[in-house]
């Protein structure tokens, strides 16, 4: 496995169909529902963004290896993993409670520990690496996934 390889895999994973179904969610007063439904939503979307920026900085970033991809993805519990299939790299991931509300949770995570890693040696401190990510990604993502 090479990082180009699972970094295409990851984007892969990220931007698939989230396959979220209105209908789950749907009970006797609608409003109720549509605020349940939203309540998923919304928060699946913002880790989509903060996913793919953080894919972005990893990909532009020679020295995040593919190794430390691989050691980083033991983060969210080790449920999203790199597999070789038919001469590719895929993505595979261990659904917890339901996938469209966590895939993109879990690439975050993955992602925010191997930028973590990447910072660790210049950075001596959390708060030294949490300053770093809120320079490179804003207040918004620092505050989710580094802190």
């Amino acid at each position: 496995m090479n990082k180009k390889m699972m970094v295409e895999a990851l984007y892969r994973f990220i931007n698939q169909r989230s396959g979220i179904d209105y209908r789950n969610y749907a009970g006797g007063d609608w409003k109720a529902s549509r605020e349940a439904f939203n309540g998923d939503y919304r928060p699946m979307l913002k880790h989509g963004r903060h996913a793919r920026q953080m894919l972005r900085a990893v990909e532009l970033r020679e020295s995040v290896t593919a190794e430390m991809l691989v050691e980083a993805s033991h983060a969210f519990c080790g449920r999203l993993q790199f597999v070789e299939k038919d001469g590719k790299v895929a993505v595979d991931y261990t659904t917890g409670q339901y996938f469209p509300t966590e895939y993109r949770k879990a690439a975050c995570a993955v992602l925010a520990q191997a930028l973590w890693d990447y910072w660790r040696p210049d950075c001596k401190t959390g708060d030294e690496i949490a300053k770093q990510a809120r320079r490179e990604f804003g207040r918004g993502i620092a505050a989710d996934w580094f802190n």
